[in-house]
């Protein structure tokens, strides 16, 4: 959900073409979403010989906001500091997205910085249409795409909020979120464990303010490369709890030779009007 995201698809449970031909049901289960800004501490859990990290930690700020008549916005920045032993870099990655589940449009900006240097950019637009995905991308170079039908970031938040909801446990999507560069859609596989209530133990589970006594579910994501074969590795998976507002906290991001752990510091709810749809 914040890898606004890293098999043949199969598209089980909520289907593209099932979404849209259910409209009125997407728009329900999207007001249940809180607008938000949750602050998670990063830490490094395990790194292999081969990912170079001596140490790493940081933090990461997630702001979500809108509503299903006005679309959903994402502000995003993820900054890490890296000690490969030899030298010490600062990360810092900042994404915007803008989604309108109404029409099914979808835009994206990234800016990714190393010790204050830019590095990379990607925006662009897309737009999901009867024969796929029409992306429209302005950077890293401009050009126009067609890639399979994909679920977008809050889409594909609600999917996985609707199959547990109805206790499915496992179901498969492609997702488009504008990352890396802008040009591909990744293969999802989700798994939803039951519904539990926080533990005592749990750290983080008391800075989810209002939230910190309520039920969540356990989810894993997997996202592979859409022409990866059956037994391939993912490229990144991701692990979280989950409420049904779309809150999330005690996160666990694999990136297969190293993985970050991410505790929910701070949670704010942001003022969010009411509103009918015309």
């Amino acid at each position: 959900m914040f890898r606004s995201s890293l098999v043949a698809l199969l598209l089980a449970g909520l289907s593209a073409h099932a979404w849209a031909a259910a409209p009125a049901a997407s728009a329900a289960i999207a007001t249940g979403l809180v607008a938000h800004r949750a602050v998670y501490d990063l830490e490094l859990k395990d790194a292999s010989d081969r990912s170079g990290i001596a140490s790493m930690y940081g933090r990461m700020v997630y702001e979500f906001d809108g509503s299903y008549c006005r679309g959903f916005t994402t502000n995003f920045r993820f900054v890490t500091q890296i000690d490969t032993g030899d030298s010490v870099r600062v990360s810092d990655q900042q994404t915007k997205t803008f989604e309108n589940l109404k029409d099914r449009k979808f835009t994206f900006d990234t800016k990714s910085f190393t010790d204050d240097q830019l590095d990379k950019e990607v925006n662009g637009a897309a737009e999901n249409q009867a024969n796929g995905v029409k992306v429209d991308l302005k950077q890293p170079a401009s050009r126009e795409l067609q890639l399979g039908e994909s679920r977008f970031p809050t889409e594909h938040m609600l999917d996985v909020i609707q199959n547990a909801k109805e206790g499915k446990r496992f179901f498969e999507a492609r997702v488009f979120d504008g990352s890396d560069d802008g040009d591909k859609s990744l293969v999802t596989t989700t798994i939803v464990g039951k519904q539990e209530t926080p533990a005592a133990e749990e750290a983080d589970a008391g800075n989810a303010g209002a939230f910190s006594k309520t039920a969540f579910w356990p989810v894993t994501i997997a996202y592979f490369n859409e022409n990866a074969k059956s037994d391939s590795l993912p490229v990144y998976r991701m692990s979280f709890k989950l409420y049904e507002n779309g809150i999330t906290r005690d996160l666990t991001m694999d990136y297969g030779d190293f993985v970050l752990t991410g505790k929910l510091a701070k949670l704010e709810l942001l003022d969010h009007k009411a509103e009918v749809c015309k």
